[in-house]
């Protein structure tokens, strides 16, 4: 052997050895990357505690359901519960085999790659069922060749450690149908308004032939390529076996479902967002929007579409009118904005509230935020200060000019003289004259004064005049005392003109202090969340209304009546021709007309209304009233809500008498003597003199116009 020839045998060995290290040394750290690369997958032993975004449930009193707070709008479902049609359905659409392979097609894999080598780029297509559950939970939608790798790698773990019902369960339940369901329970009741288990084969097909192109082949935007999709689904069962030609034939005859049948979920959006205000402390927004609780509500739907059709007819009517008043001074046309809350005063509960006209245009909710004065409204608190004190409904106050002028750090009733008034009027301005850091003058409206009158006609009527002398008997530190104890917590000013509702207050706290005059002197705190369950039926939270004797029931009824009298003779008037039941309420309207109030109730049901533009100095109008425009929102509002409802009268409690009474006088009156009427009085407080003077003249200048300010 040559010397050459042993060189090149050496040689040859030498190489094969290097080829060698270096195919180990590739195989070693192809091992380590593909190691490192399945090792940076997600784990799909996440799914053990599978929890997908699931919507909360907003339930009103009835256990209906009102609303959704969600990010994906999903209700898991079961295998068990999931039918037979509709897993046979999205087996034959979307994956024949899903039960012979190992989580892979190989026949989809040799599309796949021909694609690629035709179009020299990656496309969709060909995805096992459990490849699509892959893509959908662990990776993004992404077209690229790692991203189909590492689909392939979590296919394959997920084939090897769940059953191919699990997987089912878990595509099912997490694919997208469109129309913002998400699973096919919620899919079911948005395109059915039913629950899965009660879909037949025709709804089942329609389900399935969603997802391949939610929007596209969404019923209820593109019926053609919809009405196509479901054909193919249905000839494909019937192609593998899973239905009959008779049954092919006989579900394309159903018609697709309509959007009109389909299930609407309300917004409600302030009280859905008077109730994340509530829960969002406690619970946090991750479980409100994904933890698929399930929140019972107080809310009365009958009586909540009846306020937000109250507040909008009338407004939009208002606005009508308005607008021709913007048009001629070529200003800029402002929506007026309205609110609306009612309470059961039996128990606290809040059965409807309407926090303003647009939650899209502002989520400023006026039920519960916005601090107003409150105007006349405020008055019974007056008035029941007054009668605790021991005034009554007869006594007689004086409805005449007041002059105040502030001295050494208070105010000072100088005068009721209209002469005086008038002489100093001509020595200074008018503006000075409402300064009220320099004098003030309380006036009725258009300035008119009736003299002596009754408690009861001053309430009645609204007179300015009467409720600050009533306040200077009874002091504003009491009053202060009374409202706080009914529950009015906002600043209130201590001064007389809190007696005309001068103070900032929300529409919850008057609507719940007058809820204590109709449940007999119980106060109620409002709630609004009656329980609370999570997604696995563990009760969260129980709630019942917490109540406290505050009032005598007497007092009660006394207030009651004096505010019935309001309805019957002065500014509700509205609700007297149209209720056509027994209520009392309180109307009010601020300084430039810029805030109307009614705050009414019956023995069912207490609510308030409020109606201002957002900007304070804003008037609503020189003949702008809550007697003309709140009030007649409440009686439309209380008259739909209690429809139906039995017509009951206030209760009258123990040691109340009734007695007749000379209007003029206050005093006991004969049953001939003009105007008379009964009044009711605590026992003990009723007149026991006659008036048995000639009967005053019938022709008397007494103005029965109400004060609302």
């Amino acid at each position: 052997m040559s010397m050459k020839h042993k060189k090149t045998k050496k040689q040859s060995k030498s190489s094969f050895f290097i080829i060698l290290l270096i195919t180990i040394s590739l195989i070693i750290v192809i091992g380590k990357v593909a190691a490192n690369f399945i090792e940076n997958l997600p784990s799909i032993r996440q799914l053990d505690n599978y929890s997908p975004d699931l919507s909360t449930k907003i339930y009103d009193k009835d256990n209906n359901l009102i609303t959704e707070l969600f990010n994906e709008r999903r209700i898991f479902i079961p295998i068990n519960s999931i039918p037979a049609n509709l897993q046979n359905a999205f087996i034959a659409t979307e994956d024949n085999d899903f039960f012979k392979h190992w989580g892979i097609s190989t026949k989809a894999i040799i599309r796949a790659f021909s694609k690629i080598l035709l179009k020299g780029k990656i496309s969709e297509g060909g995805s096992t069922i459990t490849q699509q559950l892959a893509k959908i939970i662990f990776l993004t939608h992404e077209k690229t060749l790692i991203r189909k790798i590492k689909e392939a790698f979590l296919t394959i773990q997920l084939e090897k450690n769940y059953s191919k019902d699990e997987i089912m369960q878990f595509y099912i339940n997490q694919i997208y149908f469109g129309n913002g369901a998400h699973g096919v329970q919620s899919a079911s009741e948005i395109y059915f308004n039913k629950n899965v288990q009660d879909l037949n084969l025709a709804e089942c097909a329609t389900l399935a032939a969603i997802p391949k192109s939610p929007n596209y082949y969404n019923p209820f935007k593109n019926e053609k390529a919809a009405l196509a999709r479901i054909n193919f689904v249905l000839s494909k069962m019937r192609k593998l076996g899973y239905i009959t030609k008779e049954e092919e034939e006989e579900a394309l005859k159903i018609p697709l479902p309509l959007k009109e049948n389909a299930l609407k979920i309300k917004k409600n959006h302030y009280f859905t967002d008077f109730l994340r205000i509530i829960l969002k402390p406690k619970y946090g927004t991750n479980i409100l929007l994904k933890g698929g609780l399930s929140i019972y509500t107080t809310i009365d739907m009958k009586a909540q579409n009846a306020a937000e059709k109250a507040i909008e007819d009338q407004l939009t009517k208002f606005d009508e009118e308005k607008l021709k008043t913007f048009k001629k001074e070529k200003k800029i046309p402002i929506k007026v904005q309205g609110a609306l809350i009612a309470i059961d005063p039996k128990n606290g509960a809040i059965r409807a509230m309407v926090g303003g006209r647009n939650f899209k245009e502002s989520q400023f909710n006026r039920a519960i935020q916005a601090k107003r004065q409150a105007g006349s409204a405020f008055k019974p608190f007056v008035y029941l200060t007054a009668i605790q004190s021991g005034l009554t409904s007869t006594t007689i106050l004086e409805d005449a000019p007041m002059i105040f002028i502030y001295k050494e750090n208070s105010w000072n009733l100088v005068s009721r003289d209209i002469t005086i008034l008038e002489t100093i009027a001509e020595m200074i301005s008018e503006e000075d004259l409402i300064d009220t850091n320099k004098i003030w003058v309380p006036t009725n409206y258009r300035k008119k004064y009736r003299g002596p009158v009754t408690l009861r006609t001053a309430l009645a009527l609204s007179i300015n005049t009467c409720a600050v002398e009533t306040i200077i008997k009874t002091t504003p530190e009491k009053v202060i005392k009374t409202a706080r104890k009914l529950g009015i917590t906002t600043p209130l000013i201590n001064s007389f003109s809190l007696a005309l509702g001068a103070s900032d207050v929300t529409l919850q706290e008057m609507v719940s202090a007058f809820a204590t005059f109709a449940s007999g002197g119980i106060k109620t705190t409002p709630y609004v969340i009656t329980k609370i369950i999570d997604k696995d039926g563990k009760i969260l939270e129980e709630n019942v209304s917490e109540q406290k004797e505050i009032l005598s029931s007497q007092d009660c009824f006394i207030i009651t009546n004096l505010l019935k009298a309001v309805i019957e003779e002065g500014s509700g008037w509205y609700a007297k021709k149209n209720l056509g039941r027994p209520c009392a309420g309180k109307t009010g309207t601020t300084n430039n007309s810029s805030d109307a109030w009614f705050i009414g109730y019956t023995p069912q049901l207490v609510a308030g209304v409020w109606v201002g533009y957002d900007d304070s100095s804003i008037s609503l109008g020189e003949k702008a009233t809550g007697g003309g425009i709140a009030c007649p929102i409440w009686t439309n509002f209380m008259k739909e809500t209690l429809n139906g409802k039995p017509i009951l009268d206030f209760t009258q409690p123990e040691n109340i008498e009734w007695a007749l009474i000379d209007p003029s006088t206050g005093l006991l009156a004969l049953s001939k003597t003009p105007g008379a009427f009964l009044e009711a009085f605590k026992k003990g407080t009723t007149p026991t003199k006659y008036y048995n003077q000639p009967f005053p003249s019938q022709t008397q200048n007494r103005s029965t116009e109400t004060e609302e300010f």
